[in-house]
């Protein structure tokens, strides 16, 4: 992994991310190179990691590299593409939203290993999960550095955990209504966040240690019969929680594989 050479066309907050993840102490591999386009990312990083430089130019960064990260928006993407020569076989790592493969390699105009990945923000602490495909070895040994790589099989696969990640701000949503209900009725300011973040911590971890423990029985185990925990998820369930959260699933599904939501 050392040896590796990767570079980033496109320095927003993912390549920001994963530049972190990767060269944070042991670093994962030897050289980074980074397009200019914003200008003040692209310092920071080469500022903060002696393995970062930045190229003069997008052609720069895939004649630098051996894995060249596609970290544009997918508004842009078509437009960034279309005007760079790939080595043909170069391993091409697409972290662009809502973009098949079929798209992105005709755009990239040449016969790539193309891999497409969902990278979160948490890669830059190396605790981030990331979704793979199609499965490959290399591109899920940088992600395993950053936290865990999860390779699918299948481009529906895929599609289902990239439904999954946009689950992000409503499970943060839910803590924010949580803390403002405890404030509003009278704990004091601050306090309904310091005892809510931690609670939802241990939940996850309880979750992560017992993987072969399905999560509806973890559930039942803290919904004591006629308990608090019981009442408060059969109100949720009766008033349509469980339905909206599908919907709001099935929607961003939708979305994702191209069909009108």
């Amino acid at each position: 992994m050392q040896t590796e050479k990767i570079g980033f066309i496109g320095t927003g907050a993912i390549s920001d991310a994963m530049v972190r993840g990767l060269l944070a102490e042991p670093a994962a591999v030897a050289r980074v190179t980074i397009s200019p386009r914003n200008a003040e990312i692209a310092q920071r990083l080469a500022a903060d990691f002696a393995e970062v430089s930045v190229a003069a130019d997008n052609q720069g960064v895939i004649d630098a590299s051996d894995v060249v990260v596609l970290a544009v928006r997918p508004q842009i993407a078509k437009e960034v593409l279309g005007g760079l020569t790939f080595r043909k076989g170069q391993s091409v790592l697409s972290v662009i939203a809502a973009t098949d493969r079929k798209t992105l390699l005709e755009w990239i105009g040449t016969d790539v290993h193309l891999v497409q990945a969902i990278p979160l923000p948490f890669v830059a602490d190396r605790e981030g999960v990331t979704a793979v495909f199609p499965p490959d070895s290399r591109i899920a040994a940088l992600f395993s550095v950053m936290g865990t790589a999860v390779e699918c099989e299948t481009k529906e696969e895929y599609d289902l955990l990239a439904a999954a990640s946009s689950l992000m701000s409503t499970a943060l949503g839910i803590m924010d209504i949580s803390a403002a209900w405890l404030e509003e009725r009278g704990l004091t300011k601050g306090k309904g966040r310091a005892y809510i973040a931690p609670l939802f911590a241990n939940l996850t971890q309880t979750a992560l240690r017992s993987k072969t423990v399905p999560l509806e029985e973890l559930s039942s185990e803290f919904a004591t019969k006629g308990g608090l925990n019981e009442q408060v998820l059969s109100d949720f369930e009766k008033n349509g929680g469980r339905d909206a959260l599908i919907l709001a699933l099935d929607r961003v599904l939708a979305r994702i594989q191209g069909a009108k939501a």
